[in-house]
C-alpha cells in the first residue's frame, strides 16, 4: 500500500505520514510494535515523572498521549473503513492528560496498555480490503481516510520516540 495523498488528510498530519517509510503500513505498525516496547521498557524508574521543561509532561504523561492518540486515531479509522459518513468531532489532548493520575501508573503497565491497544489495532488494520482503506470520512471538520489514520498512527508514534529519546532521557 502506498502513502496517502495530501487530500487524504489535513496539512497538519503531514509531518507525522513523512515520517513513516514507504511499505506495508501493518508490517511498519508491527515493527514499530517492537521497537516502542523497547524503548519504553528502558525508561529509567527515576525518569517516570520527568518534565524537559516546565509545564510540558512527564514521560508518563507522553506515553499515555501516545496510547491515548492511538486510540482515537483507530477509532476513528474503524468509523470510516466501515463506511459511516458521520463526521467525527476532534479531541483536546491536554485535557484527556489532565483527566487522569498517570502518576499513579508505571511504565511497565503503559506499556503493556499500549502492547495491547497495538495489538487490537494490527488485527483491525491487517483486515481492511483495498476499498476500506481508501474510505473517506470527516474528522475536526477535514475530510480523512482510513489509510490516512493508519499512517498518523505510524508517524505520531515515531515523533514521539524521537522526544523521548532527546528530551526525556
Amino acid at each position: 500500500m502506498t502513502k496517502p495523498q495530501e487530500t487524504e488528510y489535513a496539512a497538519y498530519y503531514g509531518k507525522y505520514v513523512s515520517l513513516v517509510p514507504d511499505g506495508n503500513i501493518v508490517e511498519t505498525l508491527t515493527k514499530q510494535m517492537g521497537e516502542t516496547l523497547s524503548a519504553w521498557r528502558a525508561v529509567p524508574a527515576d525518569k517516570a515523572e520527568h518534565r524537559y521543561a516546565p509545564g510540558k509532561w512527564t514521560t508518563k504523561e507522553m506515553m499515555a498521549h501516545v496510547i491515548d492518540t492511538e486510540r482515537v486515531m483507530s477509532y476513528r479509522a474503524l468509523r470510516i473503513a466501515r463506511g459511516d459518513k458521520t463526521p467525527l468531532p476532534g479531541f483536546e489532548q491536554d485535557v484527556f492528560i489532565a483527566n487522569t493520575d498517570w502518576s499513579a501508573r508505571t511504565i511497565a503497565d503503559l506499556a503493556d496498555e499500549f502492547e495491547a491497544v497495538r495489538k487490537a489495532n494490527l488485527h483491525l488494520f491487517g483486515h481492511l480490503s483495498d476499498a476500506a482503506w481508501k474510505q473517506v470520512g470527516t474528522a475536526s471538520d477535514n475530510p480523512i481516510s482510513a489509510r490516512a489514520l493508519a499512517y498518523i498512527i505510524a508517524g505520531h508514534e515515531l515523533y514521539h520516540q524521537e522526544i523521548l529519546r532527546e528530551r526525556y532521557l
